[in-house]
């Protein structure tokens, strides 16, 4: 007898072995035990997940020689037939290579006649966004008036593809992703009928590669077997998926936590050893992120026992501080969706771990989360120019706009007074008694995100060391650490004094910013070159004679 794979042989015939759609079983069982059955069904949801299985399932519950129920006897003729794909009153129909009004009226003029064997003539389409409009239209009147003895059941991965007039005529049913613990369980299940061993890791990295799908979980679980040998290993599914041990993952944080540059890349290069896919890795990262912030923030949460081994998750959770945990969360996963456009992989894995690094605050602030009581880690080496902390200078709006979700308002940016440099620099002349901030701007040699925040901010006042800058609420957002205090070790090098910053929210100083004035100098050249344009005898001559018009986007001022 030849080899059936698990998907199909372990395909559930009844709606009792259907896993993790309780609220479809539910109301279709009440509507079959009930007799208050509608004629036209759509089931929505993501590949494998059950669809066309709680179709089939239905049809047999429609036809059993035993009876209309919501339990079919599974071994009547009728059901034997279903389960085997030859019961001639289900005519199952693929919309995606049949997608044509020709196809629909041969279902229509079919539905007329009473089922052969059955008691309903059941019709199972399948993506059937797939159709074109004119089938839809087609279709249309049978579907909302169809023979008594006829059902529709529609499958479909984009409902969102489907006419409104079609979906106002079905009753709708959302099926949903398998949680990776759903998926787990049914694979234990299976392998124990089966006898077959396995170690428990091995099933959680397949459920976590399944994605919300059984019948893929199940797909992978045939492949690792084979892989295996005949068992299933946790370093065979890990080599197999190109995933990494949880450990090392963790092994990336910790080097995190302890701002260790040196760590960090010997735990990329050995990761990288196992030949892994960057993007899970980044994925799993973002998994143990996310745990850890629950630790942080939910009072009595407790790590998933199906998740692995996740002992050093509190220690990491006591090191880190908890906007840390979002920063690199956010870091993991916009790298995550960036892989692709790094010359390689590798770079790109390494650069987002190092992006971690980068923007690590390297002062030492204690930041107590609600529910913890964990401190913001000092840098493993002391720092050659020891900064002193002072009180917040942000304002709390900016506070609230840079503040990650969930994060209680009590970590407050930090004011830094960077040390004096040991050489010379020579000063920029005051003018009116303040400095020049936009000559400053430049010879500070402020650029991208710090250049942003500086050339929107205006000189406000000077008080001893601290430059007061005032800066428009929508722009509150970027002055934020470690920002902040970049721009003032620059600043500090080109004045030749420690210096702090202080921001205020100023809604009516906006015009005074050098990007203020840059957007009225750019808006004043291009309105001098269109003026320059629409006066040139030679244009206003192909206006006059071919009715030629100037197109003003299409004109640029020469740049000097």
């Amino acid at each position: 007898m030849s080899y059936q794979v698990l998907a199909r042989k372990w395909r559930p015939r009844k709606f009792a072995e259907l896993v993790g759609q309780e609220h479809v079983v539910r109301a279709l069982t009440n509507a079959l035990d009930s007799g208050r059955m509608h004629h036209a069904y759509l089931f929505t949801g993501t590949r494998g997940v059950g669809k066309t299985t709680i179709a089939r399932i239905f049809a047999k519950s429609l036809n059993c020689e035993r009876g209309e129920s919501a339990d079919p006897c599974g071994e009547c003729a009728v059901c034997t037939a279903v389960d085997a794909g030859r019961f001639v009153d289900l005519l199952e129909i693929d919309a995606a290579s049949n997608t044509g009004v020709d196809d629909v009226r041969e279902v229509i003029e079919n539905a007329q006649y009473a089922p052969a064997r059955g008691r309903f003539k059941v019709y199972l389409v399948d993506e059937v966004h797939m159709l074109s409009k004119p089938a839809f239209n087609a279709l249309l009147k049978t579907l909302e008036e169809p023979p008594p003895h006829v059902k529709f059941l529609l499958a479909t991965t984009d409902p969102q593809k489907l006419p409104v007039t079609v979906l106002s005529r079905c009753l709708r049913f959302n099926l949903k992703r398998l949680l990776p613990d759903q998926i787990s369980r049914q694979m234990r299940h299976i392998l124990g009928a089966e006898h077959i061993e396995y170690e428990d890791p091995a099933i959680g990295e397949l459920a976590r590669a399944a994605d919300g799908s059984l019948r893929d979980g199940l797909s992978l679980l045939d492949q690792a077997i084979a892989y295996g040998g005949g068992s299933l290993k946790a370093d065979d599914v890990r080599a197999m998926l190109g995933s990494v041990e949880r450990g090392q993952v963790l092994g990336l944080l910790g080097a995190l936590a302890a701002g260790d540059g040196q760590t960090l890349l010997a735990e990329c290069a050995r990761i990288a050893s196992f030949s892994p896919d960057f993007g899970s890795v980044l994925d799993d990262l973002a998994a143990s992120l996310h745990r850890i912030q629950l630790l942080q923030l939910v009072p009595g949460y407790q790590p998933d026992a199906g998740e692995g081994d996740d002992s050093a998750l509190p220690g990491l959770a006591e090191r880190l501080a908890a906007e840390d945990v979002q920063l690199y969360y956010q870091i993991a996963t916009t790298g995550r969706r960036d892989l692709s456009l790094a010359p390689d992989a590798r770079t790109g894995f390494e650069m987002a771990m190092l992006r971690m690094l980068a923007f690590r605050p390297s002062d030492d602030v204690s930041s107590p989360p609600s529910g913890g009581g964990h401190q913001r880690s000092a840098p493993a080496a002391p720092s050659p120019q020891p900064r002193a902390a002072a009180p917040s200078s942000v304002p709390a709006a900016a506070q609230a706009a840079a503040r990650p979700a969930g994060v209680p308002s009590s970590q407050p940016a930090v004011e830094r007074v960077p040390a004096v440099p040991s050489t010379p620099v020579q000063r920029i002349a005051d003018v009116g008694g303040l400095p020049d901030w936009e000559a400053l701007i430049q010879r500070a040699d402020l650029r991208g995100p710090l250049g942003q925040l500086a050339q929107n901010s205006a000189l406000h006042a000077r008080e001893g060391h601290t430059l007061v800058l005032a800066l428009q609420p929508t722009y509150m957002h970027l002055a934020v650490e470690p920002m902040v205090s970049q721009i003032a070790d620059r600043l500090s090098e080109v004045l030749g004094e420690p210096i702090r910053l202080r921001f205020i929210s100023d809604s009516h100083g906006a015009v005074h910013t050098p990007a203020a004035r840059a957007a009225v100098a750019r808006s004043e050249a291009q309105a001098a070159a269109e003026a320059s344009i629409e006066g040139d005898p030679l244009v206003q001559a192909l206006k006059r004679e071919f009715g030629a018009r100037v197109v003003p986007q299409s004109i640029k001022p020469i740049e000097s």
